[in-house]
């Protein structure tokens, strides 16, 4: 029997969409919605009238996670040897697609989760429930989603170097201030923001958004070629000795503490390396 879907896609209005991620109970990321996603986008890239599209998440304290490290082995591969990773095709596509795509973030937003979200073009964070990290370095391999591209971007490299090498949990408030948010919001209030940028944005004119947003596109997306050479650095490190010791260590943990890790990341990574 197939998995069932962990991608739902509903079209709100005859302009709006909204892409509900749920794979309990945190939400991981794995090969099955890599490809729905990557079907997903592509379908909204033939559609003519589609001006919003939302990301969110319909799983309690999860936005949507880091990827399945144990489906490492089934990540999905493109149908011809020139494409690029369906991955990178998938959140290339987002970014430059003819509409505005929103992350509604509630919850933990790690790994590839986290690179979804600066796929998009605006981020709105629950500022009581929204938590943001790259832990991949942390558990001796690196980012491949467009981690190491995109976040740079956002909160300069300095404090991009810190996120990604201490691999460290960071709130709302943190990720407000240094830019890797559009705005964080009170949690009461997260839906109804979202929901009005939404109707805004579906009142304007397709053509001035579109043209308005490839014009801001071509002064800040990194290029192309830098997102497929980083996923092609993020499957050599799956190789990585250090990957595998330290994947040792962490089951460990997870064996002991059950979600607790989940919940806690970017601590348990720290104490995972420190015991192994």
């Amino acid at each position: 029997m197939s998995q069932p879907s962990t991608i739902r896609l509903e079209r709100t209005t005859p302009r709006t969409a909204r892409i509900t991620f749920a794979n309990p109970p945190v939400n991981l990321m794995v090969p099955e919605a890599v490809v729905r996603l990557h079907e997903i986008v592509c379908g909204l890239d033939e559609d003519p009238d589609i001006q919003v599209v939302v990301f969110s998440s319909e799983v309690p304290d999860f936005f949507i996670n880091h990827f399945d490290g144990a489906a490492a082995g089934d990540l999905p591969v493109p149908r011809h040897e020139d494409d690029p990773p369906v991955w990178t095709d998938m959140v290339l596509r987002l970014s430059k697609a003819a509409y505005v795509s929103i992350a509604a973030i509630r919850g933990r937003t790690r790994g590839a989760g986290n690179e979804l979200a600066l796929a998009c073009d605006l981020r709105y964070a629950s500022r009581e429930k929204a938590v943001f990290g790259q832990p991949e370095v942390g558990i001796g391999i690196v980012p491949g989603g467009g981690g190491t591209e995109r976040l740079p971007r956002s909160i300069g490299r300095d404090r991009a170097l810190e996120a990604i090498l201490t691999s460290v949990d960071y709130d709302a408030d943190v990720a407000e201030r240094w830019g890797w948010v559009t705005r964080a919001l009170p949690d009461a209030e997260l839906d109804a923001y979202v929901d009005a940028t939404v109707a805004r944005l579906a009142s304007f004119d397709r053509q001035a958004l579109t043209t308005a947003k490839s014009m801001v596109n071509r002064a800040t997306l990194p290029p192309d070629a830098d997102l497929i050479a980083g996923y092609g650095g993020f499957v050599d490190s799956l190789t990585n000795p250090g990957f595998l010791a330290r994947a040792v260590a962490l089951g460990a943990l997870i064996a002991d503490k059950g979600l607790d890790v989940e919940y806690h990341l970017g601590e348990y990574v720290g104490l995972a390396n420190q015991s192994s």
